[in-house]
């Protein structure tokens, strides 16, 4: 009993009382002012709507989120030659319009854009095959040109892989569509200039190929199906690829590609 109104007295004392009363109001102002800033901070209320980003070009985005209150980051980019270069073809998050999604400001949309250049790893050529080193390259939707050089040991084989001119080395990464050229050993045989049968009709170009010492000659007309179609069509391309002053071997086959719907204009 002594000690419950010891107690009682202590609790029920003026300073006690006053400085209890002073916890409790700083507790209340504290719990308001950490509510305000809460708020504050987290842009608690705001509703901004996520514009549509997609078709945009990526240089554009500054000007169309300048008044918004929102970034954007590039997370990919996605190799696509059919569409301008840095054109948006995914955002996250999604228009509000489809979504239904609001953000708060500086919310960064995080997108995927275009480009056109692809790089593609350069294969190890040396030592290998003409034929071989043809398929790979074409694989990789590399273009390039043959040159021919006298060897008594690699007849028939890659000597040396130049890109710009200069040597290359494998695994080194260019653009796609890249031209490389390759150097290949012929045992013997008379060098003679590369032919430009471009545009030539078959019968043309047959016996331009015919006239030179030694040559082998192919031809690919996938859209000739009768023999008249076979007289009009001309020459689109050829393998190997014709440029100003090529050499090639006699003995060396020169494959054309003719169409019968000749554009007149070199792919």
């Amino acid at each position: 009993m002594v000690l419950l109104k010891k107690l009682s007295n202590y609790i029920w004392n003026r300073n006690f009382l006053i400085n209890f009363g002073l916890i409790i109001l700083i507790y209340i102002i504290g719990v308001i002012a950490f509510k305000s800033c809460l708020k504050s901070i987290t842009n608690h209320g705001q509703k901004l709507e996520v514009p549509k980003l997609i078709g945009e070009n990526q240089n554009n985005l500054n000007n169309i989120l300048a008044n918004s209150h929102l970034g954007f980051e590039v997370l990919d980019s996605v190799y696509m030659p059919d569409k301008v270069e840095g054109t948006i073809i995914t955002q996250d998050p999604e228009p509000t319009m489809k979504s239904g999604i609001y953000v708060k400001e500086g919310r960064v949309i995080k997108i995927s854009v275009t480009k056109r250049t692809q790089l593609v790893e350069v294969p190890d050529l040396v030592d290998k095959s003409q034929r071989f080193a043809e398929k790979i390259l074409s694989n990789r939707e590399f273009r390039y040109r043959l040159e021919y050089k006298p060897s008594q040991e690699a007849d028939g084989a890659v000597l040396e892989q130049l890109y710009k001119g200069r040597p290359i080395e494998a695994g080194i990464k260019i653009p796609v569509g890249s031209r490389i050229e390759l150097i290949i050993g012929r045992y013997g045989g008379e060098a003679l200039t590369l032919p430009n049968l471009y545009g030539l009709t078959i019968v043309e170009a047959t016996e331009r190929v015919s006239s030179m010492a030694n040559m082998e000659f192919m031809v690919a007309c996938p859209s000739c199906i009768t023999s008249a179609d076979s007289m009009v069509a001309r020459v689109a391309s050829q393998s190997p690829e014709f440029t100003d002053g090529a050499i090639i071997a006699s003995g060396t086959t020169i494959t054309v590609f003719a169409v019968k719907e000749f554009n007149n204009s070199p792919e």
